[in-house]
């Protein structure tokens, strides 16, 4: 079937974003990676189809939502390179920066494991090439800038990249947690602020020099 009796041709240009906002909805308020094409056929008003016309197959739009997600983190921590912080302060903003983006999507790290778990090695090393590479450098200048300049102790910035990442994505994905533990369900803006002021207070007396 031709992608013109599936969307009207004006609409043709939005619907590929409409698939992938609407499948990026489904994970993020079902806590999940799983997506079932009738949920999105529902939710987004397009037919199923369209998912093996844009995408090829449900990891291809696995991909494209990973490429949506990471190409706007990798520009967010460019901008941030680049600017003239100290680096306590360039720090601080990204690890805050991490958090509200897992809160956001917080399936992103099970995303990315899922992808470079399932794919051929090929897939998985373009992956790690494309957003995971180019953030261990990241991490490699957030680190090295600080501790240059006398700012922070010495530490491995690689160690360092998994247990921001790691604190961040450990929390977002723990709502049961949240909810079965502690008997709460107010996992909302309020504690994503609390957590990210008590997360980033917490790592940086960890690494800023006395």
């Amino acid at each position: 079937m031709s992608v013109e009796k599936l969307v009207p041709k004006e609409n043709e240009a939005g619907a590929r974003d409409k698939l992938i906002e609407n499948a990026s909805l489904i994970m993020r308020e079902g806590d999940t990676i799983d997506i079932s094409f009738s949920e999105l056929s529902v939710r987004s008003g397009l037919n199923s189809a369209l998912v093996k016309y844009y995408f090829g197959n449900k990891d291809g739009l696995l991909e494209a939502i990973l490429e949506r997600d990471m190409d706007n983190i990798l520009e967010q921590v460019g901008l941030l390179i680049r600017k003239d912080m100290p680096p306590e302060d360039k720090l601080r903003h990204h690890i805050g920066a991490v958090i509200d983006t897992y809160y956001e999507f917080p399936y992103l790290n099970r995303l990315t494991m899922r992808l470079i778990r399932d794919l051929p090695p090929e897939g998985a090393r373009n992956i790690a090439d494309k957003y995971l590479k180019p953030l261990s450098e990241a991490y490699n200048i957030f680190v090295g800038e600080g501790i240059k300049s006398g700012v922070f102790r010495d530490m491995d910035a690689d160690l360092f990249y998994s247990a921001v990442t790691g604190a961040a994505d450990r929390f977002f994905t723990g709502k049961l947690v949240w909810k079965y533990c502690y008997g709460r369900d107010d996992f909302d803006e309020k504690i994503r602020d609390r957590y990210r002021e008590q997360t980033v207070d917490l790592i940086m007396a960890g690494i800023l020099k006395r």
